[in-house]
């Protein structure tokens, strides 16, 4: 019988396979948490969460904004997958839009109406703050892009921290030019024990100890921001993990 699928069908057929492939295609020890297809293992509200050419989209329209952040929350079955001592391994991207504001949640708490706080490593369509660690309604920046801290108990202000910076990994500025505007980045979180960094593109952006035994974590839910504010897209891909021993 005569193939009647076309050139267009086999195209589509063609890229959707690639994507599931590459999808699967992990390094030893990682478990890839996007199928490339759906989100399944992923919660998140519908309105502003979907797959779009293979990858994980977030848009907010003039007409469909956030009320509020919201997140896209790993799940483990039914439950949201709690991660404590890993390595994780992704590329993000923004669209178009000349404004743009995300991050990547984790050892963070999930509210209501997918709601998450906690530990975020930072990003944004600005100059400053991709591959900073901020703390999502908690602490806020804990850890400016480029800087090497200890953040340790503050009697005079429990609810921050005293944040001492002990080192540098590097010009911020120099940090900035290697970030592709609109276009894919590679982000690397590595947290052990109290030990938390950050990689982009190949860069450590971050090195965190977190001895404020009040408000560091030890484990949490890992998730995905779409900011509040302006319409953006934001996009994620080849998203896997490995548990530290």
């Amino acid at each position: 019988m005569k193939n009647k699928m076309g050139v267009a069908g086999l195209i589509a057929v063609v890229q959707l396979s690639t994507a599931f492939v590459q999808a699967q295609e992990v390094e030893p020890g990682f478990k890839s948490l996007f199928n490339g297809k759906d989100l399944a293992g992923w919660a998140g509200r519908t309105n502003h969460w979907s797959v779009q050419d293979g990858v994980i989209t977030g848009q907010t329209t003039k007409e469909n904004p956030a009320q509020g952040n919201n997140f896209l929350i790993a799940r483990d079955g039914d439950k949201d997958l709690i991660v404590a001592d890993f390595e994780l391994r992704l590329s993000f991207r923004f669209g178009t839009n000349a404004w743009g504001n995300s991050g990547i949640q984790y050892r963070s708490k999930a509210f209501e109406n997918y709601v998450v706080r906690g530990y975020q490593a930072d990003m944004e369509t600005g100059p400053t703050h991709t591959g900073g660690l901020y703390e999502e309604g908690g602490r806020g920046i804990l850890c400016k892009r480029g800087d090497k801290i200890i953040v340790r108990e503050n009697p005079a202000k429990p609810n921050k921290g005293a944040v001492e910076v002990v080192g540098s990994l590097g010009d911020t500025k120099q940090m900035q030019s290697k970030i592709k505007a609109g276009d894919w980045n590679d982000i690397i979180i590595i947290a052990k024990g109290n030990h938390l960094q950050q990689f982009i593109n190949g860069m450590q952006t971050v090195d965190v100890v977190d001895e404020q035994p009040s408000k560091s974590a030890k484990n949490g839910v890992l998730a995905l921001q779409i900011h509040a504010g302006q319409p953006m897209q934001i996009q994620f891909k080849n998203i896997r993990i490995k548990t530290l021993d």
